[in-house]
């Protein structure tokens, strides 16, 4: 958000994620973006826009989430390279004042090659791996020489769509602006 210019706050919406679940990753996604908003709705008095977004990692018709152990994480990465993995990310923006709410989503993959086994072992024993939807980071660098290509903007698959994101926020604002 600072890189598009915006000034924020950060809330954490506090719901059970794992209570929401669909074999879709879109519809699952776009419901619990929208589960965090309806959370934080109630929390916030003053007019504003309120951006809420979840992500998760789609390979081979398969929803990853954060990997749960080291076998698991193991088996993620040496998966990519014979199924890409797809970021969803879904945002909601949400104008207080006017309760207008707008959502979308948008869609990335990461094409890798074949990461090494000792490359594996490095990444799981720095432990990162498992703060992540996929257990992976494109601005990791012992994954970035792995990266065969990237299918969408870079900035959807770290988090949070740029391009989707400023759209909504147009969409709901009043009067509306122009980037």
């Amino acid at each position: 958000m600072e890189s598009m210019g915006f000034q924020f706050e950060t809330m954490s919406a506090n719901i059970d994620e794992k209570a929401i679940r669909f074999d879709d990753p879109q519809k699952l996604t776009l419901v619990l973006a929208n589960a965090k908003a309806d959370a934080l709705l109630p929390n916030i008095l003053e007019p504003a826009i309120l951006i809420t977004s979840d992500q998760v990692v789609a390979l081979d018709k398969n929803i990853l989430e954060k990997p749960e152990n080291e076998d698991e994480a193991r088996e993620f990465l040496r998966g990519y390279a014979t199924h890409p993995p797809q970021t969803v990310t879904a945002v909601v923006a949400v104008n207080t004042a006017t309760k207008e709410r707008r959502e979308g989503v948008d869609i990335a993959k990461v094409v890798f090659k074949e990461i090494p086994e000792s490359v594996i072992d490095e990444i799981i024993k720095e432990g990162d791996i498992f703060t992540r939807a996929g257990g992976f980071s494109v601005e990791d660098p012992r994954l970035k020489n792995y990266i065969v290509n990237i299918e969408g903007a870079i900035d959807s698959i770290i988090g949070l769509p740029k391009e989707l994101t400023e759209r909504l926020i147009k969409e709901v604002q009043w009067p509306p602006k122009t980037f």
